[in-house]
């Protein structure tokens, strides 16, 4: 049995890592850049936000986008910005947003506060936030093939304490196809104020977007790692890519017209796809008492490392993952020894498909862990979400070797057999006979017995 087995099993991003073999036929480039960096409900102005902000809008201007700044918005003038962004946008278009700001999540969706923002409660969140979600939504809707989102909002911030004890840092987004989204932290986690002129995610991000040949997603990725060297471990990026077009913040001077989408491929004959069930209510977690007293141990010793532990496999085991995770960098930032801490974390990230981050961490517990079981199931998972259907099997071999009753390890195993062509049947059937409900379990993190 796995270190995570959820009984509530959250909608995963609807996230793939596709390659970019299709071109990004060359239509027009625009962009919304924010920096809100002036706050009257707080005692810190940002000077690196405005630096920040005002520098990616040059560069951004060099790379041929129509580009708008907006510094210090308020509620209406951010609606306001956003709504002439939309009207730029035509058909085939690139479109990018960037917000340096605060950041929230409620309900599992990220909102940008305005810097006149009235929030008191949870609702007001949803009330003077603006859901990226939404924003990348509507970017869609108007014909943008390339959407881009980057965010550097993983803040502690004022208004939380309100009506928190924690900062919850931002929360996955479901996005349209051909989108980039990056984060300057991970889920759920917050980073430390800048202390000069500008910050580390925006120092990084202009050196790969400055560099000729970078495609975006290869640009976003060498960001994220640079960022993650710099501070040695303490931030480190979050980025999700459905890009499926060769998109490069230089301008393409030989675009390529796109490729059109392949259909999906249709079940196979008599085998009908579970539905994973509904992600969980957050504002339902506090109460339950395990969570609840672990939260007051958390708060009255901040070093208190199996408080954080624990609260992280509760809230995985809810489909919380963004919380979870946020817990398990605690832990392991008490404790860079606990493989399973590295463990938890890597089936977290997995679920939520920062597959990445993921395979890295059970490659760390097993450094720390040779033969840990779990950890080779979780990488099983990983790898057979990226596609590596030769490393899953010899994941899944090795976890069944250490853990001969594992059903999860013996379902992936069937699945992975199945993608390679070899008879899965087997391994299938012996695990869903030990455990009927595995392959629901299994959709619930996008990894399905039928054709996917």
């Amino acid at each position: 049995m796995r270190i995570i087995r959820a009984v509530g099993i959250a909608v995963c991003l609807a996230f793939s890592w596709l390659g970019t073999d299709a071109g990004y036929a060359a239509g027009g480039r625009v962009a919304l850049v924010i920096g809100n960096s002036k706050y009257p409900d707080s005692d810190l102005v940002f000077k690196d936000v405005a630096n920040d902000a005002q520098e990616l809008a040059d560069e951004l201007k060099r790379d041929d986008f129509d580009v708008e700044t907006g510094l210090n918005l308020t509620g209406e003038a951010m609606r306001s910005a956003l709504d002439r962004l939309y009207r730029k946008i035509k058909q085939g278009d690139a479109a990018l947003i960037f917000f340096g700001g605060f950041g929230i999540q409620s309900g599992r969706q990220t909102y940008l506060i305005p810097v006149d923002a009235g929030i008191w409660t949870e609702p007001d969140v949803r009330h003077d936030g603006f859901d990226i979600e939404a924003i990348l939504g509507e970017m869609s809707r108007r014909g943008a093939l390339v959407k881009i989102a980057l965010l550097d909002a993983s803040r502690r911030n004022p208004f939380e304490r309100r009506f928190r004890s924690y900062s919850a840092g931002l929360a996955p987004i479901v996005a349209p196809g051909n989108t980039l989204v990056m984060y300057s932290a991970a889920l759920g986690s917050v980073i430390n104020e800048a202390e000069g002129d500008h910050g580390l995610f925006m120092r990084e991000l202009l050196r790969e977007i400055r560099v000729p040949g970078n495609n975006a997603e290869q640009a976003l990725n060498n960001t994220k790692l640079g960022v993650t060297r710099v501070s040695k471990g303490e931030q480190v990026p979050w980025l999700s890519s459905s890009l499926a077009v060769d998109f490069s913040f230089k301008t393409n001077k030989n675009p390529q017209p796109p490729k059109p989408p392949e259909p999906p491929k249709p079940p196979e004959p008599g085998c009908a796809r579970p539905q994973p069930v509904s992600p969980p209510n957050l504002s339902e977690l506090p109460k339950d008492p395990r969570i609840a007293e672990l939260g007051r141990r958390i708060s009255a010793n901040r070093n208190d490392q199996v408080a954080y532990y624990r609260r992280g496999r509760l809230y995985a085991e809810k489909g919380a993952y963004a919380l979870a995770v946020a817990d398990f960098n605690e832990a392991i930032r008490l404790n860079p020894k606990d493989s399973e801490a590295y463990n938890n974390r890597c089936w977290a990230n997995t679920i939520v498909g920062d597959l990445q981050s993921a395979i890295k961490d059970c490659n760390e517990a097993l450094r720390v862990n040779p033969g840990l079981a779990e950890a080779l199931d979780s990488r099983g998972l990983a790898n057979l979400k990226l596609g590596r259907t030769a490393e899953a099997i010899s994941d899944y071999n090795a976890a069944l070797q250490a853990n001969p009753g594992s059903v999860s390890s013996l379902f992936g195993r069937g699945i992975a057999l199945k993608r390679s062509g070899a008879d899965g049947e087997p391994d299938l059937n012996q695990a869903k006979s030990k455990d009927p409900d595995i392959a629901k379990e299994f959709a619930g993190y996008g990894v399905f017995e039928c054709g996917g």
